[in-house]
């Protein structure tokens, strides 16, 4: 008899790149890059999509490096497992029902939340830092517990370290037979797309428009998400 969860494994393998699903993880993979560039570069070297440099950076505080903050480092991480624990509560709200729909409550609590944030970047700035890192931490939390629950392959939306193995282990050059290649790369590009304009906000003092521009594109996807499942 087969189960709801391999039933689900075997849908979110057979997701192409061209199919709603992925465009939608794409274009989040992009907005994870501008979201860590404007947390690292605008709220204190702390990371709030991606937890494995966000635990580097705890351990560089720990010993007193100048420039990095154990305290929003901290929250950071609490905030985002918050951020999961809520992503595996509305998943099982959702088990049985139509993903479309799921996903779509997820990127929704999502673009609140960064909405949020926003808010606080327009009208209290760096007075409010910790607060923007706890509202983007859960945001990312949540959305990161969600792809995962999703499970489609080299499409995480915030961690890069397996989708680059995969393309150097799995390649011609080490006797693979490049699987995914173009989902690998596109995931990489599209990290990269997000995160240049996001530094660049950032550099010039645009922090609050950089968070808008993520919030904006948060909701698009939401809004205009649509597959048969």
């Amino acid at each position: 008899m087969t189960t709801p969860q391999a039933e689900s494994a075997v849908a979110a393998a057979q997701v192409r790149d061209r199919h709603p699903l992925a465009l939608a993880l794409f274009a989040l993979t992009a907005v994870s890059g501008l979201i860590d560039a404007v947390s690292y570069l605008g709220l204190g070297h702390v990371f709030t999509a991606n937890m494995t440099g966000n635990v580097v950076v705890v351990a560089f505080a720990l010993v007193g490096t100048a420039g990095f903050s154990i305290t929003g480092s901290l929250t950071s991480l609490a905030a985002f497992l918050l951020g999961s624990v809520l992503a595996g509560r509305l998943a099982l709200r959702h088990r049985g029902g139509r993903r479309a729909r799921w996903l779509r409550s997820a990127l929704l609590a999502e673009t609140a939340l960064q909405g949020a944030a926003t808010a606080v970047a327009f009208t209290a700035g760096a007075q409010a830092q910790e607060a923007m890192i706890a509202l983007l931490a859960v945001a990312m939390g949540l959305r990161n517990g969600t792809v995962r629950k999703l499970g489609v392959p080299d499409l995480t939306t915030t961690v890069l370290t397996l989708t680059l193995t995969g393309l150097a282990a799995d390649s011609s050059l080490a006797g693979g037979g490049n699987p995914r290649l173009g989902r690998r790369v596109g995931a990489v590009l599209a990290m990269l797309a997000g995160a240049a304009p996001g530094a660049a906000l950032v550099i010039h003092g645009h922090l609050a428009w950089a968070l808008l521009t993520s919030t904006v594109l948060v909701a698009a996807v939401a809004i205009g998400y649509r597959e048969r499942d």
